[in-house]
């Protein structure tokens, strides 16, 4: 993704293709039992591919959106799939899937799920690819698998970072938590995470990501934000922030971004407090001179040597002052 679109904030590509994600269910009353069937598996179903002993041949892709779905019992004998899409449907229980371990790709959003404790999602061992936004999940307990790299839950009622399965989800790479009820970022014990999407939420303080030296994108749009303490220096991986939309006011704040400049190359700052004061294009600049991009703007050169002459400036200031008072 190109620095111009993260500066639009495209929704991520880990998280596209949501169809009506941000809507989710409207309240309703329990809804009519709709069991699946065999006819609508037939209907659902494509991808021819060779089986994994490679002497036959099965569908290994099935397309079950859309059909109103209470339960996918019938689901257990297709043991070849690979990519399954039950999104938009009424589902609460998933232990049908225990028997698909040749899944890869699983997309589970706008269905009815409170809790995956206890559902087999953590002994799918090729999954790769879990949706599992605009549902009611109010935790993360139950999620894991030791090949899990993408992970998307927008939209749910989490409060709190707390029960995932830290030793199963090694793998893990892209963590999409967007429009939940967080408030703050304590729990992401994720050694090898490269993007962290965190906006629409509730987040007031930033905690516990030193762990996350190998991060990449951290997004935290639309929050509570009044600081940038809690960006850890060993984030010395960080090349992408976006605290858009938030309540930093104090220049001083940015201090907290200095020891990961080296790496950092873009910054989005609009629709704080921060971004109306004078000169603030400069103000950053003076702590952050590497970077390349500040809002939706690249940094000219010409802003480049400005900001290196005000450094230089506070330099020999300072050196003066130390002079004097020897």
């Amino acid at each position: 993704m190109s620095d111009s679109e993260m500066d639009e904030d495209v929704v991520p590509s880990e998280a596209e293709g949501q169809d009506g994600v941000q809507e989710g269910h409207a309240e309703e009353d329990k809804p009519e039992e709709c069991p699946l069937t065999k006819e609508t598996i037939a209907q659902g179903l494509s991808l021819l591919c060779r089986t994994g002993n490679g002497l036959a041949h099965a569908f290994v892709k099935l397309n079950l959106k859309d059909k109103g779905l209470t339960d996918m019992a019938a689901i257990c004998n297709f043991v070849h799939l690979r990519f399954l899409d039950a999104s938009n449907n009424h589902l609460t229980d998933l232990s049908p899937l225990a028997s698909l371990n040749q899944l890869l790709w699983l997309k589970l959003d706008n269905n009815s799920l409170t809790s995956l404790k206890g559902q087999p999602l953590d002994g799918l061992p090729y999954l790769q690819w879990l949706s599992v936004a605009v549902n009611k999940l109010k935790d993360l307990a139950g999620l894991g698998g030791p090949a899990l790299e993408s992970l998307n839950l927008i939209g749910n009622n989490i409060h709190k970072v707390s029960g995932l399965n830290y030793g199963r989800l090694t793998n893990l790479v892209t963590l999409e938590l967007r429009g939940n009820r967080l408030e703050t970022t304590d729990g992401i014990y994720l050694p090898n995470l490269r993007r962290l999407y965190l906006a629409q939420n509730a987040i007031k303080r930033l905690e516990g990501l030193e762990r996350l030296e190998r991060l990449t994108t951290l997004h935290l749009r639309d929050n509570q934000l009044e600081s940038l303490d809690g960006i850890s220096p060993n984030m010395r991986s960080l090349q992408y922030l976006n605290v858009r939309g938030n309540g930093i006011a104090n220049p001083n704040t940015l201090r907290n971004l200095v020891p990961v400049s080296s790496a950092l190359q873009t910054l989005v700052l609009s629709e704080n407090p921060l971004a109306e004061t004078e000169d603030y294009r400069l103000s950053v600049l003076d702590h952050l001179p590497r970077l390349k991009q500040l809002d939706k703007d690249r940094v000219s050169s010409e802003e480049k040597e400005e900001a290196e002459e005000r450094i230089q400036a506070l330099q020999e200031e300072e050196m003066r002052s130390s002079e004097d008072l020897q």
